[in-house]
């Protein structure tokens, strides 16, 4: 989750020669809106890039196939928490919420959840939140407390909560390691919002600074195959995870339970066993589908989809080897492909708020033949832990070092030097009134000198190595050819730069951003302690 910068955009370009690499003949990635100029067919030069990636991809990822005009783009917070809340309370069947917790006085979220319930007998609710995380706060309010009330009043025939627990955290190590910092060794970290048929991708929680002024992204797809395979992985998930059952008698108002009905036993009492039958019971969602699925939507039947949809997925710490989790993979192979002299009049964007990629992922971004490239990152000023207190509150400090770091290890050629800009994040100042944080995280790439984005990822991961090892993450890949969708991911990125300034290296020998010795120590004690940051 870490740094912030790349390098400072100086307006020339210099020629890279790059070893040649033989590729694969591309498949045919045919647009709707292409006309033939003559007997043959030959798609145009976007096609025909997008198809060098949908080869590697199709390998990778389970996919699906659908129309542009099915993915909405949604803005803002306050967006979000409104589009949430509509769905909701519109919902006919089901509802099902996967997010690392439920801020512990989000009443209003839970009065909407209430009313859905109470005007529909027959729509279901499941939520899967973290153990740890939602129990932080025990016996007092908590995640947990606020959600045991639902299970009270309607029942467990139609409301199910569960609470995911790492099993990177036993014995000893669960016995003593206090709150908060026991948080470091795994979490459920998936944001997947599903309603009926439709189902929102996000970073973002569901607590109030996610809705009013912490800044993420959030894309809704309209397709009943996308909603019900992620729907699959909630279930599947939650069925390897702890019930919260309401209880009169603790006095914090519920107790976690491990239902025989589980797919496996307790991490807790049983950790190689729990390990064999979650990866039997996750493996089946996380390989690559024989072929397409298009969605049944009546837009099918009257034209061909434009669009496909990666489904990615990070369960590591589920998974006996050999780990086939998807997102780390895609994303190499996309950077992978970008690195090759053809694809030089291409272009990216790169965003986490805590800007520290996996190491594998840095070198691709470093040596990427693509021109005009960004990362966004959160300044210290935008940053989630500014003004904390304890080794939390340096932390923005230390994402200003990583990021340091990562400039001046692109300012070590010339490509990357001329071609990778670092733009950091800020509007207001955290805890000041109008201030905001940031927490988007993602990627776009353009093709063949166009603007707008044929491919973007979104989702819950960091791309940090914490989130491939540690954590529970949830995203997709969209490769699309629809015109109005490539304008509104581009709206997407270049809104997010409205609110960045360009960093360089000068600025980081300023007094105010340099980071002394308590920093580095703080970040090999989170190290320690955490893994990663």
């Amino acid at each position: 989750m870490i740094v912030r910068s790349l390098t400072r955009c100086t307006h020339r370009r210099l020629h890279v020669c790059r070893p040649r690499t033989i590729q694969a003949k591309p498949r045919r990635f045919t647009t709707s809106s292409s006309s033939s100029t003559s007997s043959t067919t030959i798609p145009p030069p976007t096609a025909l890039m997008l198809g060098t990636f949908t080869n590697e991809l199709d390998k990778i990822a389970p996919k699906f196939e659908i129309q542009g005009s099915q993915i909405q783009v949604l803005r803002t917070p306050s967006e979000f928490y409104e589009t949430l809340k509509t769905k909701i309370l519109a919902a006919e069947d089901r509802i099902f919420l996967s997010t690392l917790y439920i801020g512990k006085t989000e009443h209003e979220l839970i009065t909407t959840i209430q009313q859905a319930l109470r005007s529909k007998p027959r729509l279901k609710l499941s939520i899967l939140t973290d153990a740890l995380r939602g129990t932080r706060e025990s016996p007092d309010a908590s995640c947990a407390s606020l959600l045991a009330p639902l299970v009270e009043e309607f029942g467990w025939e139609r409301v199910e909560i569960r609470m995911y627990h790492t099993p990177n955290l036993t014995g000893l190590r669960k016995k003593y390691i206090p709150r908060r910092i026991n948080e470091g060794w795994g979490l459920q970290h998936m944001k997947l919002y599903g309603v009926d048929d439709e189902i929102i991708l996000s970073g973002a929680n569901l607590s109030s600074d996610y809705f009013t002024n912490r800044q993420d992204r959030y894309h809704v797809f309209s397709s009943e195959e996308i909603t019900g395979h992620f729907s699959q992985i909630h279930d599947t998930v939650s069925k390897l995870s702890f019930l919260v059952t309401p209880d009169a008698q603790n006095p914090a108002g519920y107790t976690l339970e491990w239902p025989s009905t589980n797919l496996a036993p307790s991490p807790l009492t049983s950790l190689e066993k729990y390990i064999t039958s979650a990866s039997k019971a996750l493996r089946p969602l996380i390989l690559p589908l024989s072929k397409a699925l298009p969605t049944t939507s009546e837009e099918k039947l009257t034209s061909k989809p434009n669009t496909t949809i990666y489904l990615l997925s990070q369960f590591t710490q589920l998974l006996a080897p050999p780990d086939p989790s998807t997102e780390l993979p895609l994303i190499r192979s996309l950077l992978t492909t970008l690195s090759t002299p053809q694809f030089n009049t291409s272009s990216w964007t790169f965003t986490a708020g805590y800007f520290n990629p996996d190491p594998t992922l840095t070198s691709l971004l470093l040596s990427s033949a693509s021109t005009n490239n960004v990362v966004i990152t959160a300044s210290p000023y935008a940053n989630g832990f500014f003004g904390s207190r304890g080794v939390s509150g340096l932390l923005p400090a230390a994402y200003t070092l990583l990021s340091r770091r990562f400039l001046e290890s692109a300012a070590k050629t010339p490509h990357s030097r001329a071609n990778i800009t670092l733009k950091e994040w800020r509007r207001g100042t955290v805890g000041e009134e109008e201030g905001w944080t940031y927490h988007a995280k993602g990627l776009w790439i353009s093709l063949d000198g166009s603007n707008d984005p044929s491919i973007s990822i979104v989702g819950s991961s960091n791309y940090t190595k914490r989130s491939y090892g540690l954590d529970l993450e949830v995203g997709a890949c969209i490769v699309t050819e629809d015109e109005g969708l490539k304008q509104r991911l581009g709206e997407e990125r270049d809104g997010l730069q409205g609110f960045a300034t360009e960093t360089g290296l000068d600025e980081f020998v300023r007094p105010d951003r340099r980071v002394g010795i308590r920093v580095r120590v703080a970040m090999w004690i989170v190290k320690m302690v955490g893994g990663a940051l």
